[in-house]
C-alpha cells in the first residue's frame, strides 16, 4: 500500500530504531520491490527469492542499531543484507543438493557474480593483482558497493577508482 507520505531517510532511521511499524511498514512498501529484483538475480528461485526478501527484512529490523551513516546510505546498507542473506541461502547445504540435482539450463553468461568467480576461480585469481587493484575489485564486485562509495570510503578521488577498477579488470582479463 502506498503511502502518501514520505519520510527522508534520517526519518526512517530513527523510526526504524525507535521501533515504530508504521516507518517499517513504509519501509517495506518502498523497497521490497527493489530488494526482490536484486535478489532474484541471484537465484533465479521465486521461492527462494522471497523466503530471503523476508529473511532480510527481519534481519533489517533486528539489526538496524548496527547501520552507520558513515559507511553509506541506508539503501547500499539494505542492499548489502540482502546480498549476504541470499548468498547464505545459496551456501546452505540443502540447496546446494538440490542445485545438483536439477538439470542445467542456461550458460555461464547467466550466472551471478558469485556463481562466476567460483566457475572461473576469480576470487583466487584476484590474489594475483597489486594490492590496490585486489582492495577495488573486492569491495566493487564482490561487496556491491558502488564506485563512489569506494572513493569515499579509500578517500581517493572517484576518477581514481574508475581507473584502478578499469586497469584491474584489464590484469584480470589477461589471466583468464
Amino acid at each position: 500500500m502506498e503511502s502518501a507520505f514520505t519520510y527522508t531517510e534520517y526519518e526512517l532511521i530513527q523510526g526504524l530504531k525507535h521501533r515504530d511499524t508504521v516507518v517499517y511498514a513504509y519501509l517495506y512498501d518502498r523497497y521490497a520491490g527493489a530488494l526482490y529484483s536484486i535478489i532474484l538475480d541471484f537465484t533465479n528461485d521465486e521461492g527462494m527469492a522471497a523466503d530471503a526478501l523476508q529473511e532480510t527484512f527481519i534481519k533489517i529490523w533486528r539489526n538496524i542499531d548496527s547501520y552507520d551513516t558513515a559507511r553509506g546510505r541506508l539503501f547500499t546498507w539494505m542492499h548489502r543484507i540482502a546480498r549476504n542473506t541470499v548468498l547464505d541461502k545459496l551456501r546452505n547445504s540443502e540447496y546446494q543438493h538440490s542445485r545438483l540435482m536439477k538439470p542445467v539450463e542456461g550458460d555461464v553468461a547467466n550466472l551471478s557474480i558469485d556463481d562466476h568467480s567460483y566457475v572461473f576461480g576469480l576470487r583466487e585469481l584476484t590474489t594475483n593483482l597489486k594490492k590496490e587493484h585486489r582492495v577495488l575489485i573486492d569491495l566493487s564486485y564482490f561487496q556491491g558497493y558502488t564506485q563512489e562509495e569506494i572513493s569515499k570510503q579509500l578517500n581517493i578521488p572517484l576518477g581514481t577508482v574508475k581507473t584502478r577498477l578499469r586497469a584491474a579488470l584489464a590484469a584480470l582479463r589477461k589471466m583468464i
